[in-house]
């Protein structure tokens, strides 16, 4: 067993140990007033609701969906015989993650139910408080309906590299994954030619040896005066080839050297299609060697007005810095164009996004409490997406680890309960 195995094995124990210690239970209130009763493992009524009863009197709490936005629905009972629902009154508290409270009151329906106005909105996951009136008689339930929840204590989180982020505002990009090559800037290669026709008499410079303007890179004894005159070179530089060996007789300018300036560095990007019709000129750009994933941030200068023949391809290109001389002539690179930006005020990381059931959800943390959060998306980038619905600005968000706590709340079974 390797060490990450071993590490992983461990999370995974300490998770489900905490887990088991933490099942929601219902409160336990021994000082309540007398029209006060707990259901947290309350029967089910003739519609399918959770039944609350207390002094003979009943209250049937559902959420009704079925065709419907969700909203709280209710049927009244004495002596477990059903009542019109016009015989009382029923109001639901709802306390969320993060002490958010909710009000929700019913009112009579033609079917005999009492419904409330407003919507439930999701995750159905509080702490409720149900007060009633039935034939004037008041009455007072409590109980945890958590779905989605389960919590870890900090410490452990920390050792499985559990992190959260603020959900705030940011930008969605438009961007477009290409791949390029480098080459160097056409301006600043220099290629060293013989003045005089004659044999090599010494070469002091190889391929990729870095030389300074007016170094010496060979002699040569010319044909013509018989004396020997030296090939310096015209820039600072690399030299990228060599042409010329010793003792060999070279012609009146003929080739004998090739330097560049490789201290930047053009990055040809290849764009295919329609894609060429909107990249333009300043748009950002970050390229990636794929040797080592390194980045480098820069803009494209220009679009080439030509196609590639090879590959029917539009060339814009950039200009990387060089001067750590670790970026290499010929290399193939990947870059991201980043056509259009466009605010978001929510966003969070894609790592943050994990799938239950058919819905994409988002976990937050509340002190050592972890609940998923049904999101509904909008635009998305490599790195990011916007958050429509589901998130507030300013909440604690998984964004490292996130499968962790999906793991652990289906493991414990924190089902849909309404």
């Amino acid at each position: 067993m390797n060490l990450r195995t071993g590490f992983a094995m461990l999370v995974a124990f300490l998770l489900v140990a905490c887990s088991e210690g933490q099942v929601p239970h219902a409160d336990r209130d021994d000082h309540a007033e007398g029209a006060h009763s707990h259901a947290a493992d309350s029967p089910t009524g003739q519609h399918g609701g959770r039944l609350l009863e207390q002094n003979g009197f009943g209250v049937e709490l559902a959420i009704a969906e079925e065709g419907t936005p969700p909203r709280f629905q209710a049927w009244l009972y004495r002596s477990g015989k059903p009542l019109p629902s016009s015989a009382g009154s029923v109001e639901v508290r709802l306390k969320r993650l993060g002490n958010l409270a909710e009000d929700h009151v019913l009112k009579p329906q033609g079917d005999g139910s009492l419904l409330a106005g407003d919507i439930v909105e999701e995750p159905h996951s509080f702490d409720v408080e149900v007060l009633a009136r039935i034939d004037g008689n008041p009455l007072r339930w409590t109980y945890p309906s958590y779905e989605g929840r389960t919590q870890i204590p900090a410490a452990i989180a920390g050792e499985a590299g559990i992190r959260v982020a603020t959900v705030g505002p940011g930008e969605i990009a438009d961007t477009h994954e290409v791949q390029g090559l480098l080459t160097p800037l056409e301006a600043r290669i220099a290629k060293v030619a013989a003045r005089y026709p004659g044999p090599v008499r010494s070469i002091a410079a190889n391929v990729g040896d870095k030389v300074r303007a007016g170094q010496g890179l060979a002699t040569i004894e010319s044909n013509l005066s018989l004396t020997r005159y030296a090939v310096t070179a015209p820039i600072d530089g690399v030299v990228l080839a060599r042409s010329a060996s010793l003792g060999s007789v070279v012609s009146e300018g003929a080739p004998l050297f090739e330097i560049a300036d490789l201290s930047s560095l053009w990055v040809d990007l290849h764009i295919f299609g329609a894609d060429a019709g909107h990249i333009l000129a300043g748009a950002p750009v970050t390229v990636t060697r794929m040797s080592d994933g390194a980045l480098a941030h820069t803009a494209l200068e220009r679009v080439l007005p030509g196609t590639a023949t090879a590959s029917q391809s539009t060339v814009a290109r950039a200009t990387i810095d060089n001067s750590d001389g670790l970026w290499r002539p010929g290399s193939a690179v990947t870059a991201r164009i980043t056509v259009e930006q466009q605010p978001a005020q929510r966003v969070v990381p894609l790592s943050a996004l994990q799938s239950m059931g058919e819905r994409d959800v988002a976990f937050i943390r509340v002190g050592d409490t972890y609940e998923a959060r049904p999101l509904e998306l909008g635009k998305r980038d490599a790195q990011q997406v916007e958050v429509l619905s589901g998130l507030r600005a300013g909440d604690a968000v998984v964004v490292e680890q996130s499968y962790l706590i999906k793991a652990d709340i289906e493991k414990s079974g924190a089902s849909h309960e309404h």
